[in-house]
């Protein structure tokens, strides 16, 4: 398959199938939703992990040659610090909480706007995640299937807090999974532009790669992790790690069976 075709298409349907599964999650049972989704943002955890560790990293440094190792860690570094500020100043911001709490923390937003804010933070890092799986792909075929995955897998819980944001806002559940689809779809604009970008930019993406993996690497420590930690007894403990694991050993099972 040529390089943008599978670029377009991995981004509209991680963002499609995201959305999707998100609304179908709204259709279970409250106590049955609460039960799944700790779960769900575990396994991501381990998909991320992995992706940004065992994958985007190791064919950064490759890509990059041995005399250029040290700018892939300062790119990672920069990577890092680029996704705090977006997250301080630009809304841009992840919604993996359970339904209820998530609609409690935008309590003192009025509530039609915060449902707007969602969006625009929402549309914003989708926007980004699509720039970085162009830049997988363009790295490497398989990498960027990988990639896509990953990024899929923690979409879903986002997009659970999404529409939990936007039922609290005032939205129907129609109009909420329209918009949804309609932010997640901006993954397939940021892939299009990553694509253009980079194409004749070969000696960037070892780079690009680095910023990559500190998307996936921000979002699981600074957002999922702490999440996780909300729940201390031992059963949950042991749950959550059982489930990272099953995203980690997906990751490596993926990229062995890939290539």
């Amino acid at each position: 398959m040529d390089i943008l075709p599978a670029i377009l298409l991995f981004t509209a349907l991680g963002g499609v199938l995201s959305a999707l599964i998100a609304g179908v999650f709204l259709l279970l049972p409250a106590d049955r939703r609460d039960r799944v989704m700790p779960h769900s943002v575990s396994f991501a955890t381990g998909t991320l992990l992995a992706t940004a560790l065992l994958a985007l990293i190791p064919h950064a440094m490759t890509g990059a040659g041995p005399f250029r190792v040290h700018g892939v860690g300062v790119a990672l570094l920069c990577g890092i610090a680029l996704f705090f500020v977006l997250e301080k100043f630009l809304l841009w911001r992840h919604c993996h909480t359970e339904a209820v709490e998530t609609a409690h923390t935008h309590e003192h937003h009025r509530r039609e706007a915060s449902g707007w804010l969602a969006m625009v933070g929402d549309g914003l890092h989708n926007f980004i995640d699509g720039v970085l799986i162009a830049a997988a792909f363009l790295t490497d075929f398989h990498l960027g299937v990988v990639t896509a995955f990953a990024i899929m897998a923690h979409e879903i819980p986002q997009e659970v807090g999404n529409f939990a944001v936007l039922l609290h806002a005032g939205f129907s559940r129609a109009k909420a999974l329209t918009w949804n689809l309609l932010s997640s779809l901006t993954a397939v604009l940021g892939g299009l532009v990553g694509w253009w970008a980079l194409r004749d930019a070969m000696a960037l993406l070892p780079y690009a790669l680095a910023v990559a993996a500190a998307s996936l690497l921000y979002v699981a420590v600074a957002d999922l992790i702490p999440g996780l930690h909300r729940k201390t007894d031992l059963r949950a403990s042991a749950f959550q790690v059982l489930w990272i694991g099953v995203g980690v050993g997906v990751v490596i099972l993926a990229e062995s069976q890939l290539h």
